[in-house]
């Protein structure tokens, strides 16, 4: 029995090991070449490391190539503290630290190679079921932007220091997303904000993507040249770009409908882990807040329209939530009547339970004859 046991045991060891240390290098090569465009941008990046002392300068990294900022790492000295791996297969990062953003989250999500049974179940699944794809190897990045309240997430300046001044970072409300056609239905149906959408073709953009807005007006100022040169650049890998102040899960409570203004990227990574074709789009996610703190205000019109949509939203949760009050205080009364009646029949003989029983059961006979009388 060892002898049939123990070789097996080996093999899944080594693929164990094997499927472990592909995906931790994928993810850390995916970090090598993307660790300069994300330090140009942020003043901190990755875990326990210490911010610059001076912020990005943007103006100069604009002027560099992609491809020189991306060769200064590799995933050989890659420092540890860049990437964390929180599974065999996901793997993320994290930057602070720039003009109209609070914070940026970056996972990478490979395949489970580590697990051959898995991977291969979930590949023979998917032939047949579309709810059970097998894991598709990605990044996704959210980005929190300030919104004008810088207050709220940057400390107060050390005492002496200069105060310095910023830019308004306030932008108007929407939801606005670039979506490739074969994620669009899932992304539809799994995201709330962008299921308020409207959905519209767009010529200035390749045939596989279109447009989820709430408005042409948007649309029109969001894509940019940068915006559409990158999108064509990326290909198919780009799965969506979304920019939006609601919730991702639908809302059961006017509490969660509260904006929470933020960006989403998710890329498909290359097999050969070439990300030339993917480079451009990133770094123009990267420096979308800024052009939404300059251009996201839009006409009196247009925000009366995008209002209207938030305003019907919660119109259903109060109906839901005026619902749900009455009947919890049509609850708390019948308890009190409840609670009321056995306190009066504990001090009640037998007999005088007995004739309240009764004149109770004539009330309720009573009530119902006219409830009967009215329906007819």
């Amino acid at each position: 029995m060892e002898a049939v046991l123990i070789p097996f045991i080996v093999i899944a060891l080594l693929v164990h090991f094997w499927g472990t240390k592909k995906n931790t290098r994928k993810a850390r090569k995916w970090m090598a070449v993307h660790a300069p465009i994300l330090d140009s941008e942020f003043a901190l990046v990755g875990f326990h490391r210490q911010p610059k002392l001076s912020p990005p300068d943007k103006e100069g990294v604009q002027d560099q190539g992609l491809m020189k900022a991306s060769a200064k790492l590799t995933g050989d000295i890659l420092p540890d503290d860049l990437l964390k791996g929180k599974t065999a297969y996901e793997f993320e990062t994290y930057a602070s630290g720039r003009q109209n953003v609070a914070f940026a989250d970056f996972k990478i999500t490979l395949k489970k190679r580590y697990n051959p049974i898995i991977l291969g179940a979930e590949t023979v699944l998917g032939m047949f079921f579309d709810t059970m794809k097998p894991t598709a190897e990605k990044m996704e990045a959210i980005m929190y932007t300030f919104d004008g309240k810088e207050k709220d997430y940057v400390p107060p300046p050390v005492p002496g220091a200069e105060r310095k001044t910023v830019n308004n970072s306030s932008y108007d409300p929407f939801v606005f997303a670039i979506v490739n056609k074969m994620s669009m239905r899932k992304l539809r149906d799994d995201r709330y904000d962008v299921s308020l959408t409207f959905t519209k073709d767009n010529a200035k953009l390749p045939a596989w993507a279109t447009v989820m807005s709430e408005s042409a007006e948007i649309t029109d100022t969001m894509l940019t040249k940068d915006i559409i040169a990158a999108v064509n650049a990326a290909g198919e890998a780009m799965e969506y770009l979304v920019i939006s102040d609601m919730p991702v899960d639908k809302p059961t409570t006017l509490d969660e409908m509260q904006q929470k203004k933020r960006m989403s990227l998710s890329l498909r990574l290359p097999s050969d882990g070439n990300y030339l074709s993917t480079l451009p789009i990133f770094q123009a996610f990267l420096r979308l807040p800024d052009h939404l703190a300059s251009q996201a205000h839009f006409r009196p019109e247009v925000m009366r329209k995008v209002n209207a949509i938030r305003d019907q939203e919660k119109g259903k949760l109060k109906k839901i939530s005026d619902k749900e009050a009455e009947e919890e205080r049509l609850k708390m009364t019948d308890k009190l009547k409840k609670d009321e009646r056995d306190r009066k029949m504990k001090g009640m003989s037998a007999e005088e339970q007995r004739k309240f029983l009764e004149k109770e059961s004539e009330r309720n006979r009573k009530k119902q004859e006219k409830r009967m009388t009215r329906k007819g």
